[in-house]
């Protein structure tokens, strides 16, 4: 029997359950992946300070999000594909995220639909959309949101164009995978992936198809999405699809001090500072280091939530040490999902909730509201001096 101690031992599990196909879509970045390792890497640089003598008793880690109570500052982020690293997999994590008492986020290009979590859980989550060219089917794809009772909407902006990742080429990655030999060999080695997949419907971008125009097979499916994302994107329709929604409204891919002016110019009532997991923008910053510039500038106009290369609940606490209200995850809920279904994302949630609490109480805090940048060493030239 494997003994679950951290999100690494999720993540080794998950690559021996799933099709290589899918865990090299959630474990990879954009080009070299430089900015996918500084992301985590850039964690381990910064240091806690111990305190000592202290009362450790009756400590919380609750806070809030967007005005809802959560068990601890992180939300689920929206992650693609998430129906195909485990059957129906967004209706499991979004299951384990409400018992647990933290937000999921449901991806554009899930596998199961807005409508499928719907009817499967019983509590609002939120739903993430991508930009598309077809303006008829984002406005109908936000009113399917509403109907549902999606309580926030989150717009993703740096996802206008796509980046490369090689992993994904070379795998011919697709929903499901193509009868391949090569493909046909890998799946034959993860037999209880393919027979919880033999028991569920939900095997395609259900979002999309049969909701999109001329979307009728896989083929028409993989050549619409390679060319619906809208590269003319900008802040004019931003706020024409806030003022569209016309509820709690969330940016997400905010990574400049500039932009996060602009997001809160448009009311954004919550930014995600975020580099898309380095998938993207490849030599980008890390999140950890652009984190401190968003906060002094705009600390208090907008709720400030980081997401990328968090894979512990010390992760979680140094980031909110550095002034950030929330955090967002995404590989470290897909590695459980992956290793062990919805009981998968449940434990990633406890091992977090557990890593913070304790690192908390050794840093001399009982509160998540007291944390802030005492509890932390941090490098001198850690945010970097760039040339104008």
């Amino acid at each position: 029997m494997t003994v679950i101690t951290c999100i690494d031992d999720l993540k080794r599990l998950h690559k021996r359950r799933t099709p290589k196909m899918f865990y090299d879509y959630c474990e990879s970045g954009s080009w070299t992946e430089q900015t996918f390792r500084e992301n985590t890497s850039d964690f381990d640089k910064i240091r806690f300070r111990q305190r000592v003598a202290v009362d450790m008793s009756n400590r919380t880690l609750k806070s809030a999000m967007l005005g809802r109570e959560v068990t601890i500052p992180v939300g689920l982020s929206p992650v693609g594909l998430t129906g195909m690293q485990r059957a129906d997999g967004e209706i499991k994590a979004a299951r384990a995220a409400l018992k647990f008492g933290v937000p999921f986020t449901l991806s554009t290009m899930s596998i199961c639909s807005i409508e499928d979590v719907a009817q499967a859980t019983k509590a609002p989550f939120w739903f993430q959309l991508y930009v598309m060219r077809d303006e008829e089917f984002v406005d109908n794809i936000i009113q399917r949101a509403k109907n549902a009772g999606v309580s926030a909407l989150v717009l993703t902006l740096d996802l206008q164009i796509l980046g490369q990742r090689h992993k994904d080429l070379k795998n011919g990655l697709s929903a499901p995978p193509k009868p391949t030999l090569k493909n046909m060999i890998n799946l034959s080695t993860k037999l209880g992936w393919g027979l919880e997949m033999l028991q569920t419907d939900k095997r395609t971008f259900r979002n999309i198809a049969g909701h999109a125009k001329n979307v009728e097979n896989m083929a028409s499916l993989s050549s619409w999405t390679n060319e619906q994302f809208d590269p003319k994107l900008d802040w004019g329709k931003v706020a024409r699809l806030k003022e569209k929604w016309g509820g709690p409204f969330i940016l997400k891919g905010i990574l400049d001090v500039e932009d996060a002016k602009k997001a809160v110019e448009v009311g954004a009532d919550a930014i995600i500072v975020s580099n898309h997991g380095g998938r993207q923008l490849d030599g980008a910053l890390s999140t950890i280091r652009v984190l401190p510039s968003i906060v002094r500038a705009v600390k208090g106009q907008t709720e400030i939530w980081l997401d990328s290369g968090i894979r512990s609940g010390q992760d979680v606490l140094k980031a909110i040490a550095m002034g950030a209200d929330a955090t967002m995850i995404g590989r470290a809920y897909i590695h459980g999902l992956g290793a062990l279904g919805e009981d998968g994302v449940t434990t990633a949630l406890n091992i977090i909730q557990k890593e913070m609490d304790i690192t908390m109480a050794l840093c001399g805090r009982r509160d998540i509201h007291d944390v802030n940048r005492d509890i932390l060493l941090i490098p001198k030239d850690f945010e970097g001096s760039w040339q104008d």
